[in-house]
């Protein structure tokens, strides 16, 4: 090439080559792999020999590298290390161990249970005769039987060498061994530590004491970024111990097992279960109180457990006829946007495939804004949104994708929750939120949509029980008082405690006009600007929002900050104080660690400033929520009534109230749920009242 540069085209590369000519020899000799270097080792020296080694598999469970795991099938079967397990199966043995249990310091129990169907007629008086974490179990669906939960084996550790498995037979030996639990559970010296506390309720009649641990609970406070907090997790983090989880037993290598080594297994997770429970309270305990946890973990979180376990088992009633015809008027309006679609298209096609509606918005149709990725132009609703003002037929696609999402996730997917009494008992979590809130799963309640129409109208299908009401209680800007409290801006706190449209106060103050010529559009703006301040947004997603240019919505900020100038400095000191300690916190000490101020990658470092912003205001507003609750359900008891609370979602709580204490209930709730916290404004509680959910919004 060199030799004929006068060749070379086009005339960029030939001046190239002509004057760097050494480079680009330099570069042949430096790609060019060398083949004659002088090597202190061969290629046998070099032999990677055996990789799953005791050591390798330590390493791997360490660093959390799971998929990695089922390929040491020689560490899946490893015995528990620091104990030795019993395996127990007469009933008189069992008893001796509780008696010796409840005078130990430190006591553990691990439970596995099964549903048992049992003869209705037989069974008619022993089921008279059950306690309501039984009775809640109970299934219709066959006539002439009903399932009842059942202890099938529970592992007990109270002492540092010794595990014991009991393995129950039987109706007649779980029963016997529920009453030497509970016997052990009221009169225990020590501490009884269960690993999840709200699933032994399912099963147990569980007192609320300080004696009584959650050790899942409490890994969950010290660390709320984890996926899970099973009792492996516990045994690495805090006891320095490598140990095969539930994943290693039963996983994949346990479908070549007969019962009788799934059952031994399954005895090794529930002896390890028990054993590392008990040993992991002491440094648990250290770490709570070095943590200055402690008081949130036993005033708030536990008793949490108890009033959500109550509220598991009350569950909500559902009307399944209005559902299933609800899901009918979906599928009628869906199929009409079908025809519409394909009709303003010109084309058939499958409109939930994102391949081939990106080949007819941007390739047919020629829209502009496709983005082409791997496996076609992108469909995201963001990108969407943007061409909906102006293209009809994307209006029409994001209706029909929100219609189909309310039938297949609500329409569809509630009824499968319904439960033989006609009520939904969903599950409410303590450990999935890094901030603290409570979430819910199977299904998710908390979701419900509440922005379309025909969203807001499932929650018709959700009703009291007969001669009932329910009563909704909805914290008022409970974030942007949590904001005021905490940053100590006077303005805020001032424009709260006039007592007016705070919104209205603020495009006022920012806009500088008088309060009475306050526009819609200027309150809108405002009300977008208090809560995107709460969730650190910025310039371009304020402009994403109320659809203005970057620099307009840069201005509404400016002017935010300069009118309550405290909240600024408050923001900005959360995360330099993250910055330099790894972590914020909420007005009760719960702690959010903020590892993605130490990321390389600049987006992951700026979503870390708005985690330290928020995470105080959003992790505070779920504490005065959960202190909010325990008050309500224990004042509802306390009273002797019966009206319960069924559902929380957010900064609202749903109570289940009879006619006859509807007055009561509503007074009982604006006095607990606005005395839940003292701060620098007056928390503000909507009370509604309806015979469906919907009616009380």
């Amino acid at each position: 090439a060199y030799q004929h540069l006068d060749e070379i085209k086009p005339p960029r590369a030939q001046k190239a080559l002509g004057e760097h000519y050494e480079l680009a020899q330099l570069s042949k000799v430096l790609a060019t792999i060398k083949l004659d270097c002088e090597l202190g080792f061969t290629t046998e020296d070099a032999r990677l020999g055996e990789l799953y080694t005791p050591e390798a598999y330590e390493m791997c469970k360490k660093l959390e590298f799971k998929s990695l795991l089922n390929k040491f099938p020689d560490m899946q079967s490893q015995a528990p290390k620091a104990a030795q397990v019993h395996v127990v199966f007469d009933m008189k043995e069992a008893d001796k161990l509780f008696a010796k249990a409840v005078k130990a310091d430190v006591i553990s129990l691990a439970l596995e249970s099964k549903e048992v169907e049992t003869d209705k007629d037989v069974e008619e008086e022993a089921l008279g005769q059950m306690s309501l974490f039984d009775m809640w179990n109970i299934s219709d669906t066959e006539p002439e039987t009903t399932s009842v939960l059942q202890l099938n084996c529970v592992a007990l550790a109270f002492d540092e060498e010794n595990t014991y498995v009991i393995q129950i037979h039987g109706r007649k030996d779980s029963d016997h061994i529920k009453e030497k639990i509970a016997d052990l559970l009221n009169h225990a010296r020590g501490k009884v530590a269960f690993l999840n506390v709200k699933a032994a309720l399912k099963v147990l009649d569980i007192p609320e004491n300080s004696m009584i641990w959650d050790t899942g609970i409490a890994a969950y406070l010290l660390n709320p970024l984890k996926n899970s907090y099973d009792y492996d997790d516990l045994a690495r983090d805090y006891l320095g111990e490598t140990v095969p989880s539930r994943a290693d037993l039963l996983g994949k290598s346990a479908g070549k097992l007969d019962d009788e080594g799934r059952t031994k297994r399954q005895m090794t997770i529930l002896a390890e279960e028990a054993r590392i429970c008990r040993q992991s309270i002491a440094p648990l305990q250290a770490a709570l109180t070095e943590t200055e946890m402690y008081d949130l973990y036993r005033n708030i979180e536990m008793p949490l457990v108890y009033s959500l376990d109550r509220m598991e088992k009350e569950g909500i009633r559902v009307e399944a006829q209005e559902l299933e015809e609800y899901g009918a008027r979906l599928a009628g309006q869906i199929e009409v946007l079908e025809k519409t679609i394909y009709e303003m298209t010109g084309e058939t096609f499958n409109i939930n495939s994102p391949k081939q509606l990106g080949e007819i918005l941007f390739e047919k149709m020629n829209l502009p804004g496709g983005k082409k990725t791997k496996t076609g132009y992108s469909t995201a609703a963001d990108v969407l949104e943007k061409l909906a003002p102006d293209v009809p037929v994307i209006a029409r696609i994001l209706e029909y994708r929100q219609l189909t999402k309310l039938k297949s996730t609500y329409a569809d997917g509630l009824a499968a929750f319904i439960g033989p009494d006609g009520r939904i008992h969903g599950t409410f979590n303590q450990t999935i939120t890094a901030t603290g809130r409570i979430s819910s799963t199977e299904p998710n309640l908390q979701n419900i949509p509440v922005r379309m129409e025909l969203g807001r109208e499932i929650r018709k299908v959700f009703v009291p029980k007969d001669g009932c009401v329910f009563v909704d209680a909805d914290y008022s800007q409970i974030e942007l008082r949590v904001l005021a409290h905490m940053s100590g801006d006077r303005g805020l706190i001032d424009a709260y405690r006039q007592a007016q449209d705070i919104h209205a106060i603020t495009a006022s103050q920012v806009f500088h006009i008088p309060l009475e010529e306050v526009t819609p559009l200027q309150r809108r703006n405002a009300k977008a600007v208090n809560f995107g301040i709460v969730y650190g947004i910025s310039a371009f997603g304020l402009s994403e929002d109320l659809s203005i240019s970057r620099q307009e919505a840069l201005q509404y900020i400016e002017s935010y900050y300069a009118t309550y100038p405290g909240i600024k400095t408050f923001l900005d000191g959360q995360v330099e104080y993250a910055k330099e300690n790894g972590y914020v916190s909420t007005i009760y000490g719960r702690r959010r660690p903020v590892p993605e101020l130490k990321s390389s990658n600049f987006m992951q470092r700026n979503f870390g400033e708005r985690i330290a912003m928020n995470s105080p205001i959003q992790g505070t507003a779920a504490d005065i929520m959960k202190i909010a609750m325990i008050r309500v359900d224990r004042r509802l008891r306390a009273e002797g009534l019966q009206a319960r609370i069924i559902l929380q979602v957010h900064d609202e709580l749903l109570i289940e109230t009879p006619v006859a204490e509807q007055e009561i209930v509503q007074k009982l709730l604006q006095e607990e749920m606005e005395a839940a916290a003292d701060l620098a404004v007056t928390l503000e509680v909507d009370v509604n009242v309806g015979n469906s959910w919907f009616e009380t919004k």
